[in-house]
């Protein structure tokens, strides 16, 4: 589950704010500790907001992943908790390591509604200290993505770029 990065703060439209300097970096770094903590995502869901696409192509650059990938508008248009978890049970049964890129509150609302309580104490401190841009938890689900539903996952590590 990952917040998209840095953005600038004006556009001609919400969905068209790009992703400024340090975005781009933070979210590139954010690839290279997937690659390193062996979580290469093999499927990505992207909001369909600029910035949210722009932070996927630096993860995926920094992580050499070649994931399929499904940019979703009901992620852009409807940022809620039902709609990340409605997407995420729609994801195919072949996706092993699913990434979704998505928008705050969302974001931080579905991690903690996955949160089976069992989570890794280094990474629970830095998710509850906030979920700023381009922050990334990484989470190991049991079950079918069909069946994905509150206190599914355990939360194994938590990421935020150096900015």
């Amino acid at each position: 589950m990952m917040r998209h990065a840095k953005a600038e703060p004006f556009a001609t439209s919400d969905r068209d704010r790009v992703l400024t300097a340090r975005g781009r970096k933070d979210a590139h770094e954010a690839g290279a500790y997937l690659a390193r903590e062996a979580v290469v995502p093999d499927y990505a869901v992207v909001s369909s907001a600029v910035r949210t696409r722009q932070t996927w192509e630096e993860v995926a650059q920094g992580s050499g992943s070649t994931a399929a990938v499904q940019v979703d508008e009901s992620v852009f248009t409807g940022s809620s908790p039902e709609v990340v978890m409605d997407v995420l049970r729609g994801l195919p049964e072949q996706a092993t390591r699913a990434i979704f890129v998505g928008h705050n509150p969302a974001i931080a609302q579905v991690v903690h509604l996955l949160d089976d309580g069992n989570a890794d104490p280094e990474a629970m401190r830095g998710i509850l200290s906030g979920y700023p841009v381009a922050a990334l938890t990484v989470l190991e689900v049991g079950g079918t993505w069909s069946e994905l539903g509150p206190a599914a996952g355990r939360i194994v590590s938590f990421h935020v770029g150096t900015g």
